[in-house]
């Protein structure tokens, strides 16, 4: 029986989630919950099944189920999916290093995901955002990059499937925003030709947009 990952129909907490399934041949099927238009943004599709599906107190988008296993919270579905191909480390170094990057990367994407919900200020806070990404961001993770393939060195780990989805949302965000981080560039392109990456992105599962939901400034 596939797994099942329920998320929004968007990108958002779930596309690195997406990634890392197709990466590892992992069978699967989305359970997606639409939310509504302005102005109302009706939840209920995902309100009213939200605790009848066995995942406790603390059920929340996304959940993951795979057979008795029912979890949330999209770290904890990264870390669960990469822990069973040998995604999290193989050293110390790499381990620690993971477990670093994991909370690194998410603090990359809430403060783009604080942006574009901004939705009475959007206009005026996009470009003092871009001007940080490019000038204090993005630095960060073209100097952690030097010399290494992947996050923690030569070897993936899970928050490489996060941190792609981030980078290529800033892409469709602010075309060109890679342009002066040649780590960077290389380190998208070696992610985005990995074959069963390359695939998923190709077939009919992917999707560009959205990448939020319709209460979102951007999306």
């Amino acid at each position: 029986m596939p797994a099942v990952l329920g998320y929004w129909k968007i990108r958002g907490l779930a596309g690195g989630i997406r990634l890392l399934l197709a990466h590892t041949d992992t069978e699967w099927e989305d359970a997606m919950y639409e939310c509504g238009p302005a102005p109302d943004f009706d939840r209920s599709s995902w309100m009213e099944k939200k605790f009848n599906l066995g995942l406790g107190p603390f059920s929340n988008l996304p959940y993951y189920i795979d057979g008795d296993v029912k979890i949330v919270e999209s770290n904890a579905i990264l870390r669960y999916i990469g822990s069973q191909h040998n995604l999290c480390g193989t050293t110390k170094e790499e381990q620690a290093l993971c477990n670093m990057y994991e909370h690194v990367v998410m603090g990359f994407r809430n403060g783009f995901v604080g942006l574009c919900y901004q939705t009475k200020t959007y206009e005026t806070a996009r470009g003092p955002y871009i001007q940080q990404l490019k000038e204090q961001k993005l630095p960060k993770f073209e100097e952690i990059l030097k010399g290494k393939k992947f996050l923690c060195g030569d070897n993936l780990t899970f928050p490489d499937f996060h941190f792609f989805e981030l980078l290529d949302q800033h892409l469709l965000f602010e075309p060109g925003c890679l342009d002066s981080f040649p780590e960077l560039k290389a380190y998208y392109s070696r992610i985005g030709d990995l074959p069963k990456i390359k695939a998923y992105r190709e077939s009919d599962r992917f999707f560009a947009h959205p990448v939020n939901n319709h209460s979102a400034a951007w999306k």
